[in-house]
């Protein structure tokens, strides 16, 4: 009999978690091997535990989900990542193929599908919802530069252009210059609206 597939959790919702594990756990062939709620315990459990395939969260406390999968890629590239978020959206989808996820599962898929996705993943293959591919595909990547997608971040509680200036280390002009080019590129009318733009399509 061959080894079961070894699989790590991050979400930051217990309840999330303790489902996810449950479900998967009932397959024969699949073992988990660590259970964390940041993405901060990502690195430290996967070299704890060695795991064939981890599933992460985007949104987590800490560093995110997919800052995550870029580190797991980074320090055990044996290990195959599998992006799984409550929010489908395209831009996340690039940014998880750039961190170098193997996967890309929207949570609210049959549980089937998630098994699956872990089976494929472990072989070699990729696995992306097809719903978010075809929208990703019409959306093309993000317009926004790293610096400008740097800028929306801070701006996104409000910051003034000073707080934004000095907690990027920029000079105020520009800080105006990159918001006034993110507002452009997406369409709209004021900061917090690119914001809330920027921020829906993934691109943050």
């Amino acid at each position: 009999m061959t080894d079961p597939i070894r699989v790590l959790l991050a979400d930051d919702q217990a309840l999330v978690r303790g489902a996810l594990a449950a479900m998967l756990g009932l397959e024969p062939d699949i073992e988990i091997v660590a259970q964390v709620g940041t993405g901060d315990e990502v690195g430290p459990a996967a070299a704890r535990t060695k795991p064939d395939v981890a599933l992460l969260d985007v949104q987590m406390p800490g560093i995110d989900g997919l800052a995550a999968a870029a580190l797991l890629h980074e320090q055990l590239p044996s290990c195959r990542v599998v992006v799984l978020t409550t929010f489908g959206r395209p831009g996340y989808l690039a940014r998880a193929m750039r961190a170098g996820a193997a996967g890309f599962v929207v949570k609210d898929s049959p549980p089937e599908q998630l098994v699956d996705a872990v089976r494929r993943v472990h072989a070699g293959l990729r696995v992306v919802d097809p719903a978010l591919a075809a929208e990703s595909l019409s959306q093309g990547t993000s317009p926004l530069t790293e610096r400008e997608r740097d800028v929306l971040v801070a701006a996104a509680d409000g910051a003034t252009v000073a707080d934004i200036a000095r907690r990027l280390h920029l000079s105020e002009g520009t800080v105006r210059n990159h918001l006034s080019s993110a507002i452009g590129k997406t369409d709209a009318r004021t900061r917090a609206e690119a914001v809330r733009i920027a921020d829906g399509n993934g691109w943050l």
